[in-house]
């Protein structure tokens, strides 16, 4: 049976509501390549951690005396309740040390040159993460996050989608990326379609295996041939008025529509179990990352692939151990202990990378809480990380560096975009030719604050 455009929306089988249709991003525009397309083998998971987290109580700067029960009454957490990140001696800890809910952590981060203890060494914590202008706005910090550029709100091409899109790898026709949420990431967001995945296991069509294959169909045998059947039929064959606006990346969203589902269906038919005894949180959170793991053990074209994890806005009883942040960062700490165990098959060629929108003020607020401030913690673990703190020793963070900025916050030392740039240059091999491309500006902001793009080296080559 060859469907029409109308039939199609008559039949109301996959509309937006069902499949989520509005979780792409369907402006396709043709453009000349920029740069050979990235390794198969490079892997990246992308965590965004919204709402703006607590760096401080994340990765405690034991060593700045500001850093007491005076300035965070129901926050602070005792030298010996946490976790040190270095060899410490009797009676006196690492000058930065990880927030005890975070343990699960330590077998990536641990090396007998880093703590004495054998371990991976794949963990970097990179303290004093932020950007030049720090916006205290959860939407615009968010987008400058993911676009990659600073004072610019209203982009919504992702630093990663223009990552594929300008190295070729989205015209290889391949799975490749994806948000595994309800919406997409901006950091994925283009031009061209890259899905939104809220579940793999509901990204199909209902009916048995025979109708499903029927109604997806195949793609004609050459680009909008007349040979085509179903769904990919429909949007691979030829194209009603093409001279009108959107025609073209209504097509091409179609066929990767399709394909997607296509994929999902495939993928989940048996069910998945995450190997080495990894122990992924029993959350929603936890869900996902497994669905990550699925989907690069599955789908070996799979290249970079994200994920949310909200409630880090903890403006009211934020909790010291085991409250509610202390929940929170307990979740991520198992969340990567597991990707690591599961994917170990992998693990050379993956980086985890966490990203949030700000820090939280230095001084605890009246409501046992923290409020927007500036600079956070970033993680990224992979095994060609070199492990280890970086902006928080003696070295780089002078006593009361606590309130380093604008006597409430913690001032950067490193803009965001350097350590973007590290991971796309070591781990994906991407050329400096290909830099403002991919981070428009970066230039103009390494020459305005070099001390932000100092490099931290924490990539091997």
């Amino acid at each position: 049976m060859n469907w029409n455009r109308r039939e199609f929306l008559k039949a109301g089988a996959l509309t937006s509501a069902l499949l989520g249709l509005n979780a792409f991003s369907p402006r396709f525009l043709k453009r000349a390549l920029l740069g050979a397309p990235l390794a198969p083998n490079k892997k990246m998971i992308l965590i965004f951690l919204r709402g703006g987290n607590d760096g401080v109580n994340t990765v405690i700067p034991r060593g700045d005396p500001e850093y007491n029960d005076t300035n965070r009454p129901t926050l602070y957490i005792a030298p010996d309740d946490a976790i040190n990140l270095g060899i410490a001696s009797p009676g006196v800890p690492s000058f930065a040390q990880l927030h005890p809910m975070m343990g699960s952590l330590m077998d990536i981060y641990n090396s007998a040159a880093l703590t004495g203890t054998a371990g991976d060494g794949n963990l970097a914590v990179i303290h004093r993460v932020g950007y030049s202008g720090q916006s205290q706005s959860h939407f615009d910090s968010q987008q400058y996050w993911e676009n990659g550029q600073p004072g610019r709100p209203y982009d919504d091409e992702g630093m990663f989608y223009r990552l594929l899109d300008r190295t070729g790898s989205l015209d290889t026709g391949d799975f490749v990326a994806a948000s595994l949420s309800g919406s997409e990431l901006v950091a994925l967001n283009g031009r061209r379609p890259v899905p939104a995945i809220s579940n793999p296991r509901t990204f199909k069509l209902a009916g048995t295996a025979a109708k499903v294959q029927k109604f997806l169909g195949q793609l004609p045998s050459a680009p909008q041939g007349t040979d085509g059947k179903g769904l990919l039929g429909l949007y691979g064959g030829p194209r009603d008025y093409p001279a009108k606006t959107g025609r073209v990346e209504v097509y091409e969203t179609g066929t990767v529509l399709v394909q997607a589902v296509n994929l999902m269906t495939e993928i989940t038919k048996t069910t998945y179990i995450p190997e080495n005894g990894s122990a992924y949180p029993t959350n929603g959170f936890g869900q996902k990352l497994m669905d990550c793991a699925m989907i690069f053990k599955r789908i070996p074209t799979a290249q970079i692939l994200g994920v949310n994890i909200g409630g880090f806005d903890t403006h009211v009883n934020q909790g010291q151990i085991y409250g509610y942040h202390g929940s929170l960062l307990q979740s991520l700490a198992e969340g990567i202990a597991a990707l690591r165990k599961d994917l170990s098959a992998v693990w050379g060629d993956l980086v985890v990378m966490t990203m949030t929108e700000f820090g939280r003020t230095s001084i605890e607020n009246g409501s046992l809480g923290t409020d927007h401030a500036y600079s956070s913690v970033v993680f990224a673990a992979g095994g060609k990380v070199k492990g280890g703190v970086y902006n928080c020793d003696a070295s780089t963070w002078a006593p009361g560096d606590l309130f380093s900025q604008s006597g409430r916050y913690v001032r950067r030392k490193t803009d965001y975009r350097n350590v973007v740039w590290e991971i796309l240059e070591k781990h994906f091999g991407v050329s400096t030719t290909m830099r403002e491309q991919i981070l428009p500006g970066y230039g103009a902001a390494a020459t305005a604050n070099p001390g932000d793009f100092a490099a931290l080296n924490f990539m091997l080559a």
